[in-house]
């Protein structure tokens, strides 16, 4: 069984969590805590980190209850078939959610130096790394669904990554990062 990206509809992932779990099937709806402002006062409120997405792992032969869920619209596809995403990418974004680390959604980033996390809680977590003010966060990607999500950590806990196909971009990043450092921040 693999894990899916589900579509469901909007603000229904919570929902959308609970009907999959009444039909005996594993869902994740991944949270985090952002600070509201109303008038009269200040809230902290839980909101997914990925509106409007629900994973879900189940087999080829239940994909038809899944898509019976009422708050579910549909499973990510590409060329019209369910495309899983990689337990290697749940996992870190469930180690990253009980992590208690400040996080937020985060737009998917291309440039930019892949590190690793080192040590602590989330050793092992790979990710890239980018610079805001005086903090360094690590972007985990879901590529799957184009999304990803940031937590602050720090530099002391990263060793960077070299790989053969992205070393010359990497390179170039780490090579403009040292001359500017607030050049790879988030667009």
């Amino acid at each position: 069984m693999n894990w899916f990206a589900l579509t469901v509809k909007p603000q229904h992932e919570r929902a959308a969590a609970e009907q999959l779990a009444s039909k005996s099937l594993d869902s994740y709806v991944p949270l985090y805590r952002s600070r509201r402002w109303w008038s009269d006062r200040v809230k902290i409120v839980e909101l997914p980190l990925f509106p409007r997405y629900v994973f879900c792992r189940f087999s080829f032969a239940e994909r038809l209850q899944v898509l019976s869920t009422p708050s579910v619209t549909s499973i990510v596809t590409f060329e019209g078939k369910p495309c899983p995403v990689s337990d290697i990418e749940i996992d870190y974004v469930k180690r990253i959610v009980g992590s208690n680390f400040p996080i937020f959604p985060w737009p998917l980033l291309h440039v930019g130096q892949r590190v690793r996390i080192c040590k602590g809680a989330l050793a092992g977590v790979e990710g890239i790394l980018t610079r805001e003010k005086a903090a360094y966060w690590v972007v985990v990607s879901v590529e799957i669904m184009q999304r990803a999500i940031a937590v602050e950590i720090e530099r002391d806990l990263l060793e960077p990554i070299v790989s053969d196909g992205g070393a010359l971009r990497t390179q170039a990043a780490a090579s403009l990062a040292s001359r500017d450092p607030y050049l790879l921040q988030p667009y």
